[in-house]
C-alpha cells in the first residue's frame, strides 16, 4: 500500500519564501515562466502573435 504524507505550510513558513524574497522581480518572472511552460507545455509556433492580412479593394473615383 502506497501512503503519502505531506504537510501544508503557509508561504511565510516555507523555505521557498526566503529563496524568492532575495530574487529580483525579473528572476521571479523568469521562474514563473518556467513553471507556466512546464504545466501548459511549450509550442514555438504559438510564441509569436498571429498576423492577419486583409485585402481591401481600391475605390476608383
Amino acid at each position: 500500500m502506497d501512503k503519502k504524507i505531506f504537510k501544508v505550510k503557509s508561504l511565510h513558513e516555507s523555505d521557498d519564501y526566503d529563496f524568492w524574497r532575495d530574487k529580483t522581480y525579473l528572476e521571479r518572472i523568469e521562474g514563473l515562466e518556467k513553471l507556466r511552460r512546464s504545466i501548459f507545455g511549450y509550442d514555438p509556433s504559438t510564441e509569436r502573435l498571429q498576423r492577419v492580412l486583409t485585402i481591401t479593394p481600391l475605390k476608383r473615383h
